[in-house]
């Protein structure tokens, strides 16, 4: 199961428990109007996090796809160090990954 999973979890737990403390506490049944306020809360959180899930899961096909398409370059025999280190510079990390920056050649 992923953190997100385990976030989602977690999070739907803790309003579990907060609608049956105030349940508890509740000395008048709910009214029709209370009732679709509160299903209209519920379907705009699953869709925050149905939103959140896909854009998630569409970074980590982009990913994929970019991956993929290194590696059929490597199996042709290209050389993509060029490719790795702009895409590296252009998300202002340096070759060795730890986010220092590095001097120009002409220095």
């Amino acid at each position: 199961m992923s953190n997100e999973d385990n976030q989602d979890r977690e999070l739907r737990e803790r309003i579990a428990n907060q609608l049956r403390a105030s349940e508890s506490a509740r000395t008048a049944p709910v009214t029709d109007q209370e009732l679709q306020a509160l299903k209209a809360a519920a379907s705009r959180l699953d869709q925050l996090l149905k939103t959140g899930a896909d854009a998630d899961a569409q970074a980590l096909r982009n990913a994929a796809a970019r991956l993929d398409q290194i590696l059929a370059r490597i199996g042709a025999g290209k050389d993509v160090t060029g490719e790795i280190t702009r895409r590296r510079e252009a998300h202002g990390k340096d070759s060795a990954g730890d986010g220092a920056e590095k001097p120009s050649r002409g220095q």
